[in-house]
């Protein structure tokens, strides 16, 4: 804490905890950072690596056995036509949300803090959104057609249907992606650069040669490069509030009950950044541990995305409030049973899952011991994931399997093809993240070096 004399008073001034802590220099980051991609993999990354992969193998084969023979291997049913496809679609698109914010807003807003966990945020969601991308080509039904989702002239001269929902999550998590890929391999060039110096091997530094795009950190090119990056995060930015909202109105223009609601792209929004901040936590505090990148990625930027979950918890939590509230507001007497349905019909107890593991636990992170605890944070994180995943099956299976005929209503159930899809694409993510750690820097070199104090020009003054 420093003071400061202002009428003859005297003012403490508390000053913010160091980003980079352990006495770090330019070259101790680079060192650190590179040595992980240098250095042959241990026996926990090769087993991590092996399940991992053997689960997205148990993704494509299921996949296959799907276009073999139909999505009447799901349990889906007369009511349910939606089912755990949309669930996880849904449930990635939202985990990929944390990285864009967390590089593209907070860079803007000149946070500081980002740069230590800003790389793998964005990796994390370019391997999210790849996950979601799978399941609206194999949830129409006819995959050999899914070309017409796309507005490429063809020779039966069709255009898509712009008017369907599942037209809108092809052009908006496809510009998303895109966007996101850009802005992701941008932040890597001047890294790239010092990976192709340091290469020992002729294959090495001439794969980094190509993917560095001749970089050489004049002052030219830092210019041309903050520029871009600055562009791509303006771009980003209202991607984040988009295409989400995009993916809530695949339910909102229907004419559903629990689904036929304004409420959803905001509520869709806060959920899927609560979700992805959760997921960035754990995947950090393994990493961290793992890498032992303490000094790097230290607790104070734990506890300050440990906070931004906690005000995106308390929204989902309104939202949850609201949403009974307008239903019994409304005086619709379809609206008011969708949502006692859910909380007291039969699934119920996927209704109070979500609310406890999304409502109820982290308002633990009130307390300053329970964000600064790494142990409890882990944990938590781990029930935010899954209490968003049920939020997500709860909102299509509960408003779908009771709709207005009671005689059309009935339980929707899992089959193993359901499962498998799940837990593959799980599979399918981890194996893309764990090659990314394995063969390219999972922080920011050049960034971090910029929030360190000897980034001042003239910090070598004040320490002679």
């Amino acid at each position: 804490m420093s003071v400061t004399v202002k009428n003859n008073s005297i003012t403490p001034v508390l000053e913010e905890p160091p980003l980079i802590t352990g006495n770090q220099t330019f070259a101790s980051i680079t060192e650190k950072i590179s040595s992980i991609t240098e250095t042959k993999p241990g026996k926990g990354w090769a087993l991590g690596f092996s399940i991992a992969a053997f689960l997205a193998l148990i993704l494509f084969g299921s996949i296959g056995f799907l276009f073999w023979e139909g999505v009447g291997i799901w349990g889906l049913n007369n009511p349910v036509s939606w089912g755990w496809a949309i669930v996880n679609f849904v449930f990635w698109v939202g985990i990929g949300h944390a990285g864009t914010l967390i590089s593209a807003i907070l860079f803007i807003f000149r946070q500081r803090w980002r740069t230590s966990i800003n790389r793998f945020a964005e990796a994390m969601t370019i391997f999210a959104v790849i996950c979601a991308l799978i399941f609206p080509g194999i949830h129409v039904g006819r995959v050999w057609v899914a070309y017409f989702m796309f507005p490429i002239p063809n020779q039966m001269e069709m255009w898509p249907n712009f008017r369907s929902p599942l037209l809108w999550d092809v052009f908006a998590v496809g510009t998303y992606f895109s966007v996101s890929l850009m802005f992701w391999y941008t932040g890597l060039i001047p890294d790239l650069a010092t990976l192709r110096d340091r290469a020992k091997s002729m294959l090495r530094k001439r794969v980094f040669g190509i993917l560095s795009l001749g970089w050489r950190g004049g002052n030219k090119q830092w210019k041309h490069y903050e520029l871009a990056y600055l562009l791509l995060a303006g771009l980003s930015t209202p991607l984040v509030l988009s295409v989400h909202s995009v993916v809530s109105t695949d339910f909102a223009t229907s004419v559903i009950p629990g689904w036929h609601t304004t409420i959803f792209p905001p509520y869709f929004v806060a959920g899927a950044i609560f979700s992805g901040f959760a997921m960035v936590l754990t995947l950090a505090i393994i990493a961290r541990k793992i890498f032992g990148l303490e000094h790097i990625i230290t607790i104070n930027h734990f506890e300050k995305m440990n906070k931004i979950m906690l005000l995106t918890g308390m929204m989902v939590g309104y939202a949850y409030g609201m949403e009974f509230f307008i239903a019994w507001y409304s005086g619709n007497d379809y609206e008011t049973f969708t949502f006692l349905n859910r909380a007291f019909g039969p699934y119920a107890w996927a209704y109070w899952t979500m609310i406890t593991c999304n409502v109820f636990i982290p308002q633990l992170f009130w307390f300053k011991k329970i964000r600064r605890s790494i142990p409890a944070m882990f944990v938590i994180t781990i029930f935010i994931n899954i209490g968003m995943w049920f939020e997500r099956f709860v909102i299509v299976v509960s408003s779908l399997s009771r709709d207005f005929l009671p005689s059309s209503w009935d339980y929707y159930a899992p089959t193993i093809f359901d499962i498998s899809l799940l837990v593959g694409s799980f599979g399918l993510f981890f194996t893309l993240f764990l090659l990314f750690i394995r063969y390219l820097p999972m922080i920011a070199m050049s960034e971090v070096k910029g929030v360190m104090p000897q980034a001042d020009p003239h910090y070598y003054e004040k320490h002679d």
